[in-house]
């Protein structure tokens, strides 16, 4: 008999080997177990949980795509499936480690020296070093042509001025994947903790992502060798192909913080009695269940047909955007829905729905905001870019 408890009315589940069921309980495990008892509390608090760190690294959840250098080497399934379980806990704990993958391992795997690879990322992968990726700008968020941090020649050195706004982990991280304008165009960097001219400040006050360290990076001559230079990376086609890797995981997380408000507004709704019987017997709670399982399960085979190509080698950008555009989306109307359906009680911090609405909301604007992604796909149906 079905499990009418879970968000798979078309049996999605049979989709999966079962090294990706295996790799998914292991994460949700660890997220039931290590996360969700402490996660309201970082999120009052404005504190990242850093001592689950070593924890997410035994598991092999930094850079578990790559191949070599400690990683695991596991599908993009697999590393959608860990995004998914990672925000059904918050969205602050999956950042942390998309940002750590998929915007600073990725880019020295993909664009780096062995040597840099060497360095960074078997420390990466176990959780020792922490890495940040710098491109948004004070003047450029969604236009990140405008860039006004440069990187001069000097001799066999590069000399760095400018600064990045709403970086996360930008203050505890031991190098910043930065980019910056030359004279040959966009150029990435590895700029190290400790460099001269190099400081970071953290952004206070957020309503959102409050479990998740976001900060500013200022560059005032900074100087660094040639060596820490990402060779393979020429102009915005670099922080770009990051940004494809980013996007691809939250398409998948985004669900999960869906699947949590959900499954709290269903559980609510079996418990709650009101005018003498369950929510649950009301025609009208049994119409919004239905449309957020909806709305879950086709957030659910979108991931899962990109994962599919992505492993395929013919997933395109456009196809993330149009994952991210609309699983996003999905997690913020379903999370707003189950927070009106748990009354009052719904906007305390001890209810999941309040903190995932919250965070979504960073979620739907960073990495492309919702309207850059709208025209990314216009520009794929009509071959006119109109940003």
């Amino acid at each position: 008999m079905r499990d009418s408890k879970k968000p798979d009315l078309f049996d999605i589940e049979s989709q999966f080997t079962e090294d990706e069921r295996q790799v998914r309980d292991a994460v949700a495990r660890f997220v039931d177990d290590r996360i969700l008892p402490i996660i309201g509390e970082c999120f009052e608090n404005e504190s990242f949980p850093m001592d689950l760190v070593p924890e997410m690294a035994e598991l092999g959840l930094f850079g578990p795509t790559l191949t070599d250098y400690g990683c695991a080497g596991l599908n993009n399934v697999c590393y959608g499936l860990i995004m998914q379980e990672l925000e059904r806990g918050d969205s602050g704990v999956r950042s942390f480690a998309s940002v750590q993958s998929g915007l600073c391992m990725y880019p020295i795997h993909a664009y780096g020296t062995d040597e840099q690879k060497q360095r960074w990322l078997p420390d990466m992968a176990k959780g020792k070093k922490i890495g940040c990726f710098g491109l948004t700008e004070p003047d450029g968020g969604s236009d990140p042509g405008t860039m006004k941090t440069i990187a001069k020649k000097d001799g066999g050195d590069w000399i760095i001025n400018g600064a990045k706004m709403w970086i996360t982990n930008g203050s505890i991280s031991d190098v910043a994947i930065v980019w910056a304008e030359t004279d040959e165009g966009v150029r990435g960097f590895l700029v190290e903790k400790g460099m001269t001219g190099y400081s970071t400040r953290d952004i206070p006050h957020k309503f959102s992502l409050r479990a998740s360290i976001t900060s500013e990076l200022f560059f005032d001559n900074v100087r660094l060798p040639d060596a820490n230079r990402l060779p393979g990376a020429k102009g915005l086609g670099g922080p770009l192909g990051c940004l494809t890797q980013a996007r691809y995981g939250i398409a998948w997380g985004a669900i999960g913080a869906a699947m949590a408000c959900y499954q709290e507004a269903l559980e609510f709704c079996h418990e709650r009695v009101l005018f003498g019987e369950p929510l649950v017997n009301k025609q009208h709670i049994q119409i919004r269940l239905a449309d957020m399982l909806r709305r879950i399960t086709t957030g659910q085979l979108l991931a899962l047909q990109l994962g599919r190509l992505k492993d395929a080698g013919t997933m395109h950008h456009s196809q993330v955007s149009l994952a991210k555009w609309n699983n996003v989306r999905v997690g913020m109307d379903i999370a707003r829905e189950a927070r009106d359906i748990l009354g009052a009680g719904g906007i305390s911090i001890e209810c999941s729905p309040i903190r995932h609405m919250l965070n979504l909301e960073s979620v739907i604007t960073y990495e492309g905001t919702e309207t850059i992604h709208q025209l990314i796909v216009g520009r794929e149906l009509t071959g006119v870019a109109a940003f």
